[in-house]
């Protein structure tokens, strides 16, 4: 049976989606973008909206008793692709080593006008 994943400390769905589903040992994290939960406003430059979306996945692993290391695939989508540097310079510091699979493209736009929004999947 599947169950819902939500926690406030993450920003909530803005759509018809939940923030994650627990489908037996598997995480399925819906695309988070850089929102910050208690503001509900998103940071500047890509630098910190990506540390937003990081801290907002961390959130949601940590409601459902998962870390980073049970991340086996992640979907970044970015608005350019001049931002692909820095996103990773910051992806990097949540994923030093065993790294999990990962799939990176510029879509021609975000929900709200974000920069970034990153998908994840995590097994455990």
């Amino acid at each position: 049976m599947n169950k819902v994943i939500n926690t406030p400390k993450a920003p909530a769905a803005i759509g018809p989606y939940s923030q994650a589903i627990l489908a037996g040992n598997t995480l399925y994290i819906s695309g988070q973008v850089p929102l910050n939960p208690e503001t509900k406003e998103m940071p500047e430059g890509i630098t910190a909206q990506t540390e937003q979306v990081m801290k907002n996945i961390e959130a949601i692993l940590t409601e459902a008793g998962f870390t980073f290391k049970d991340v086996v695939k992640s979907t970044c989508l970015l608005a350019d692709m001049e931002y692909f540097k820095p996103m990773n310079e910051v992806y990097a510091k949540y994923y030093s080593s065993d790294c999990p699979a990962r799939a990176a493209f510029a879509v021609k736009g975000l929900p709200l006008g974000a920069l970034v929004e990153i998908e994840t999947i995590a097994v455990k």
